[in-house]
């Protein structure tokens, strides 16, 4: 009978010790093509990604009342995709403003060093003019949208992180795109 007792208590201290915190949902993800390195934040459900192009795809939950869910993905091109200016441009292109302004003329723009990294950070609001494919000439208008977009230039070439969605989801998720912009290293 005590060996039995002794066997089932080991077996729950075992199972005990195996068990993970289901308060800690923080990831650290590394992508072993390059060493990148990012910590996803809280609340980000992941999605397998839908090109080759894309390293990593997360979907963050819409807010109440907003029509859909906004979406993050991270881009790596192989140390291609163009220049930073280039991709600001194109960013640009992707938006239009309900008071017929040019796009530039409300963006935010603004770099930071983290990690040793240089991130160029791009926040837009307007009308988003979605596109299938990047190169479909047909794009479906999506008002009271917003971009946060980030280029990270690292020793294997830039990384691009794009969160699009409604605006005032993509403004909930705010803060956990800063925190994993913080989180990215070499």
């Amino acid at each position: 009978m005590w060996k039995t007792t002794l066997m089932m208590v080991i077996l729950l201290m075992f199972l005990g010790c195996n068990k993970s915190n289901d308060n800690d949902q923080t990831q650290v993800r590394l992508n072993h093509t390059t060493g990148l390195k990012w910590q996803v934040p809280d609340g980000w459900i992941e999605e397998p990604p839908t090109s080759p192009m894309r390293k990593a795809q997360f979907r963050l939950p819409r807010v109440e009342g907003d029509p859909e869910d906004a979406n993050l993905v991270v881009y790596y091109f192989q140390g291609q995709g163009g220049s930073v200016q280039a991709n600001i441009q194109r960013w640009y292109g992707q938006f239009k403003q309900p008071d017929g302004r040019p796009t530039h003329e409300v963006a935010r723009v603004k770099t930071q060093t983290v990690n040793g990294l240089k991130q160029t950070i791009v926040d837009l609001s307007g009308t988003y003019l979605f596109k299938m494919t990047p190169m479909d000439p047909a794009s479906t208008p999506k008002p009271n949208s917003r971009m946060l977009a980030a280029i990270i230039e690292t020793h294997s070439g830039p990384w691009f992180v794009k969160l699009v969605g409604p605006e005032k989801t993509v403004t909930r998720w705010e803060e956990s795109f800063h925190q994993f912009l913080r989180s990215i290293k070499e």
